[in-house]
């Protein structure tokens, strides 16, 4: 058996990607409630919000109203993404000190996501860290489609290792590798971030895993394997992307929970209280979300 951390630090992302693709408008008091369980929960990151523009993700337009009634004096690393700097500038008029930027080691994707090629892309990200940087805040970057891109197929690793190298250069003290479309098995999270570690101090590697396929929880243990500590989860595995059709929500935060729980690693997280969260949030979907844990637990609340 492999030596495995003794605690992890989960990146909740439900509140943004969870979100993003939901057709059904959400009330910003409701997502602020969502946000807050999640904080009760004992979540050390939440990624609340997106400051792209409301045209490409209508389902975030209030993010400015989201993010400025945060209460930014609690414990919780309050966390936003955003595309330019007029994202940057809204996120800093709403007193965020942490966000992320995101481009991808395919050029099909990001040409379909942001409209730029990867390496326009990185001149844009650069200005942006800078800015960020120089107003006190920290910045994460992602790279999306790091294993397989729904347009342009398997992806080469020495591409992921050059966008985060990349990153990491401009000033990002993160780099989240993306499985965007979920198609990653373990072996993949050994070659790429093995590849990657090699170039970035493995504890600010970070793993977004969607779990299209359900080989999510099997990769996060490759990359406890690895030495990876910092993984992405979204609270009932709700998500996906509006530029990867068919792609799944990222891992459930739940499931990972217990995951982590049965296997004596610390999280900080009472699965109880996420349950609540989630249970909020499907309440104002009117529909059951995908993770066992929450299926588990709503059956056993209802029994």
């Amino acid at each position: 058996m492999p030596k495995l951390p003794d605690a992890v630090h989960i990146i909740e992302v439900g509140p943004r990607d969870g979100l993003q693709n939901e057709p059904e408008h959400i009330a910003t008091d409701t997502k602020l409630a969502f946000i807050r369980a999640l904080q009760a929960a004992g979540l050390p990151t939440i990624e609340a919000t997106s400051f792209v523009h409301p045209k490409a993700i209508p389902q975030l337009a209030d993010s400015g109203a989201v993010a400025t009634q945060l209460d930014h004096s609690a414990a919780c690393e309050w966390m936003a993404l955003v595309p330019n700097d007029k994202g940057l500038q809204r996120a800093i008029d709403a007193g965020l000190k942490r966000i992320a930027v995101f481009t991808a080691a395919s050029d099909a994707f990001t040409e379909k996501n942001i409209r730029m090629s990867v390496a326009q892309s990185l001149e844009t990200f650069a200005g942006v860290v800078e800015q960020a940087r120089s107003a006190h805040m920290t910045v994460r970057g992602y790279v999306s489609t790091a294993f397989v891109c729904p347009y342009a197929g398997e992806i080469d690793t020495a591409k992921v290792v050059d966008v985060s190298k990349a990153l990491w250069a401009m000033g990002c003290d993160e780099i989240a590798i993306s499985d965007t479309i979920g198609a990653a098995a373990p072996t993949d999270i050994h070659r790429v971030v093995e590849a990657v570690a090699q170039a970035l101090p493995i504890d600010r590697i970070a793993l977004h895993l969607h779990d299209t396929y359900g080989t999510a929880l099997a990769n996060i243990y490759a990359g406890l394997e690895i030495g990876v500590t910092r993984f992405d989860a979204s609270a009932g595995g709700l998500g996906g992307c509006p530029y990867a059709k068919g792609a799944s929500g990222n891992v459930a935060t739940e499931d990972l929970v217990y995951l982590f729980d049965r296997m004596g690693i610390q999280t900080g997280v009472d699965l109880g209280k996420l349950f609540a969260a989630s249970n909020l949030i499907a309440k104002a979907l009117n529909r059951d979300l995908p993770s066992k844990q929450w299926q588990r637990l709503h059956a056993a609340s209802i029994a």
